[in-house]
């Protein structure tokens, strides 16, 4: 089937601007969108990033803000993670997993990772397509995809919520640290003489 023979070439071909290849100039939101569109596989438009998208993202914390109305390659490297990330995950918990790797690593850094991760699961995808496929078989193809996305999807989720209870503890350890800290400044036992 020539769709099918089409799919796999997209998954083993189209992948994002690598770091190096990311406009080194700022661009403008108009810019970002046409970049925006080539970055990620679609197949219609109905998951096109919008003004309004980016500008909440922004608003949310998912990617920082632009230097005046101007975007740079950072930018666009988070925009990135996130449109395709937000394919199989909330947009908090796609924040989550770009925010937690960097706190380790450099933009450029998390990026090369995220789009070497990227390559090789379209990759992986692609390999798990068969090269001869009958419209019979469409069905079960697509099921066993579907599958595959439950397993990794539900264990994607899972470790996003335990990322997230390790979160809350720390926070409420943090939170308790100050309270003690505040009891002691206040009866003066933290005081020395």
């Amino acid at each position: 089937m020539k769709e099918v023979s089409n799919l796999k070439e997209r998954l083993r071909e189209q992948r994002p601007a690598s770091w190096e290849t990311l406009p080194d100039i700022p661009l403008y939101m108009d810019q970002v969108l046409s970049l925006m569109s080539r970055q990620t596989i679609r197949f219609g438009e109905e998951d096109a990033l919008t003004a309004a998208m980016v500008n909440n993202y922004i608003k949310d914390g998912v990617v920082p803000r632009a230097e005046g109305k101007r975007y740079h390659a950072e930018h666009l490297a988070y925009l990135t993670m996130v449109c395709v990330l937000k394919q199989v995950l909330a947009v908090k918990d796609a924040a989550l997993l770009t925010g937690s790797a960097m706190e380790t690593r450099s933009v450029q850094e998390n990026y090369d990772r995220f789009c070497a991760e990227l390559s090789s699961a379209l990759n992986s995808a692609a390999d798990q397509l068969p090269e001869e496929m009958e419209e019979g078989e469409l069905g079960e193809n697509a099921m066993k995809f579907a599958l595959l996305s439950y397993a990794f999807g539900l264990t994607c989720r899972r470790l996003t919520e335990i990322m997230r209870e390790r979160e809350m503890e720390e926070h409420g350890e943090k939170k308790q640290e100050r309270r003690k800290r505040k009891r002691t400044d206040k009866t003066g036992e933290g005081e020395q003489a």
